[in-house]
């Protein structure tokens, strides 16, 4: 929700609930700034669970 209203913000719409709707239905789709961020950081996960069991 956080990752959803700050790009939202982001965005060229006139009113802020234009822009949050679109996030929205973007993010319905599968396609947006927010669902991009979702992905990376699951893939950042992904690649760091490799290291999770070492002590630093």
């Amino acid at each position: 929700m956080k990752w959803l209203i700050s790009y939202s913000r982001k965005r060229n719409e006139k009113s802020m609930a234009l822009r949050l709707a679109s996030e929205v239905l973007a993010a319905a789709k599968e396609e947006g700034s927010a669902v991009k961020k979702r992905v990376d950081t699951h893939k950042m996960a992904e690649a760091n669970k490799a290291f999770s069991h070492f002590r630093f």
